[in-house]
């Protein structure tokens, strides 16, 4: 059993199927099938449900699973050592984020990060918060940009930096909350809103705003990506609450909310204070050495070292 297989293994599990499977490892599909079949003729059992559109673990599978994380741990902590060894000439570091991340501008920080870095591979996955901190724990991630729902990070989490997004309510052009410009939460009553699924950063944001202001929101099509959010809610479907970022790079009315101003905490996190993966411990420094820059800014970073 070799860790090239195992990481195919997890490249189907994590992707959902072989194509992207096979897109996120960038190797041809036939390639990465062939692999995972060898691995189940070494393991003697079939690790895939192959008979539906998505690919779904039998129990075999899923009896693998741990341990397929663990052994593929295993080999990038030692990958790990080299890299330090080598003085990040080489390496890989892996971060999460959520889908509605405006706080940090990543592809951006992420150019900068590969010209001073550029023997580091980065791998980004973006999930739900969820998600996102289950990865973090199993050691899939290194790092995330999460949403939490409660103020403090679960138990085994750290957070390295923290920033605050504020939040405003997008209409379609020519909606009457858009001639005003601003307006109050229990004036939306009336609203039908476009939302996110649940268990996204920006869906907990809302739905704890709303139970805290009394609001209970006529919800009228939830969606998985934020495009089709705001393509939905240009169409006049309904109205919906996103960072403001969003709202002003869709060229949508951006309605601001008084009493109380909403908004969310997004918190860069962890599994320790210091990464153990050296290449993490540069894209740390890099994410949060470049961040006072946008301090201050309405919408912005304003982020606090942890």
């Amino acid at each position: 059993m070799e860790m090239r297989q195992l990481r195919h293994f997890m490249a189907v599990v994590n992707e959902g199927s072989f194509t992207a499977a096979a897109r996120a490892e960038l190797i041809v599909q036939s390639a990465l099938s062939t692999s995972v079949r060898n691995l189940e003729r070494e393991l003697g059992a079939d690790l895939f449900d192959r008979a539906g559109r998505r690919v779904v673990l039998t129990e075999a599978g899923r009896a693998l699973l741990p341990q397929a994380r663990a052994l593929l741990a295993g080999a990038d902590a030692a990958r790990e050592a080299v890299a330090a060894v080598a003085g990040l000439a080489v390496g890989r570091v892996s971060i999460g984020t959520i889908q509605t991340l405006t706080c940090v501008d990543l592809p951006a920080e992420l150019a900068g990060f590969h010209r001073d870095f550029p023997g580091l591979q980065v791998s980004v996955r973006d999930a739900t918060v969820a998600e996102l901190t289950e990865a973090l724990r199993a050691g899939e991630l290194d790092l995330a940009f999460v949403a939490p729902e409660a103020r403090d990070l679960p138990e085994g989490l750290h957070a390295h930096a923290t920033w605050h997004e504020e939040l405003v309510l997008i209409t379609a052009p020519g909606h009457p909350l858009a001639e005003a410009g601003r307006t109050l939460i229990r004036d939306l009553a009336d609203e039908p809103f476009v939302d996110f699924r649940a268990g996204t950063g920006l869906e907990t944001a809302v739905r704890r705003l709303a139970a805290h202001c009394g609001l209970d929101r006529r919800i009228t099509c939830d969606v998985t990506q934020i495009g089709l959010l705001v393509d939905l809610v240009r169409a006049g479907i309904g109205v919906a609450f996103v960072p403001r970022a969003i709202g002003e790079r869709a060229g949508l009315p951006c309605v601001r909310i008084r009493q109380p101003e909403p908004g969310r905490t997004v918190v860069l996190a962890g599994r320790g204070p210091q990464p153990r993966n050296p290449a993490a411990v540069a894209l740390v420094r890099h994410l949060t050495d470049a961040a006072p820059a946008a301090a201050g800014r309405r919408g912005g970073r304003r982020p606090a070292a942890r």
